[in-house]
């Protein structure tokens, strides 16, 4: 089935297309998150695994025919089995990870051969959202605002001054207003802050997470790839061309090796000419982290967040996640993760939760791909 054949969802926009870009491994979920077998294809928070529950959300919002997700050829497989009703020909296989700029420019290019009018959003693979409902509104209004010709943003509304998650500072300039829901002009983007600067932004009620939720016109994003990122657009422009050609795959492994790495972020929102942002609160997680998965699983009465059979012993405000069956005893412990699969182990501090991710670059250092 092609591209082309998307239909109208009769319960919202007829040109919405969804985006799900799905790359990279959870680095910060080791060991459970490998690259073989990355956080978005495991159930984390449920019976369904993160693409699963990311790909139902939108079906909500548009057909199976009008999503598309962007990956890797090592998940391409998975995916097809994990989405029976997403049609194979919208799994866009990139030929190597080089950032979000390129995946959705892809993307936007493919949908814009097809459908040049249509409106496109952008919801990654791997993140968890508690309210669907205010989700699918929200959703509905950055469409609406897009529709002007906006690059729009959904920032979440900060509940702490976190440090792992970037910013988006708003002006005072309501764009557009939808119901409960409002579009401001954006001021502009920030990397992780520190923790002083977080707690300021967060003080001053006019910073929102950035948690990579985009829409926008095809049209527009093409613009402005033309005007920011020209190697993109042109390389872009030069595989939707071959697209279901004889060509297409000489075409896409030639031209994507050229590419820059550079995320969406980076190489268009924070210099765009028009960007919206609308505040949003739907109980959103970017699950980045044994911590922060921690703080989304079930609580006992000591603060410890538990999947498996565990004894504990004067143990409070631990993670404890097992995948073989074994005991896990605790003593005297508190704030600790403990992660037990089959062939690894991991016991950290959870105040060190990010740094995992260097035991994985150091297992690709020594080659322990197996285990990476």
């Amino acid at each position: 089935m092609s591209v082309a054949s998307g239909k109208p969802n009769r319960a919202a926009s007829s040109n919405f297309w969804a985006v799900i870009p799905a790359g990279g491994s959870g680095t910060r979920l080791w060991p459970l998150s490998r690259s073989a077998r990355p956080k978005f294809l495991l159930p984390l928070l449920g019976r369904e695994s993160m693409l699963q529950q990311t790909f139902t959300r939108l079906t909500e919002l548009t057909e199976p025919e009008r999503i598309l997700v962007v990956c890797g050829p090592a998940h391409a497989a998975a995916i097809a089995r994990q989405l029976p009703t997403l049609p194979s020909a919208n799994i866009i296989v990139e030929p190597s990870p080089i950032g979000t700029g390129p995946a959705l420019a892809l993307a936007s290019a493919l949908i814009h051969r097809v459908d040049p009018r249509a409106i496109m959003g952008s919801f990654a693979a791997d993140h968890d959202i508690v309210d669907t409902e205010t989700f699918t509104r929200v959703v509905r209004a950055a469409i609406r605002t897009a529709r002007r010709g906006d690059l729009v943003t959904i920032g979440i509304t900060p509940t702490k001054p976190a440090t792992s998650y970037g910013y988006i500072e708003r002006t005072d300039e309501v764009i557009l207003t939808h119901g409960d829901d409002v579009a401001y002009r954006a001021a502009r983007f920030i990397e992780k802050p520190d923790l002083d600067r977080a707690t300021e932004f967060v003080e001053s009620g006019r910073f929102l997470w950035n948690a990579g939720m985009f829409v926008w016109r095809v049209s527009a994003l093409k613009a402005e790839l033309k005007r920011l990122q020209p190697d993109i657009h042109e390389g872009v422009r030069q595989i939707a061309e071959a697209w279901e050609s004889r060509d297409q795959e000489r075409v896409t492994a030639q031209t994507w090796s050229t590419l820059p790495e550079i995320t969406i972020d980076q190489g268009v929102m924070e210099h765009a000419r028009r960007v919206a942002v609308i505040p949003a609160e739907f109980g959103w997680s970017d699950v980045g982290d044994w911590n922060g998965l921690g703080e989304l699983i079930e609580q006992d009465g000591l603060g410890n967040s538990v999947r498996g059979n565990l004894l504990k012993i004067e143990t409070t405000n631990s993670v404890i996640w097992s995948e073989t069956g074994r005991m896990v005893a605790m003593v005297g412990l508190d704030n600790i993760i403990v992660v037990d699969t089959e062939d690894a182990l991991l016991v950290v501090d959870r105040k060190q939760s990010q740094e995992v991710r260097k035991v994985v670059e150091q297992l690709k250092a020594s080659q322990e791909d197996t285990l990476s």
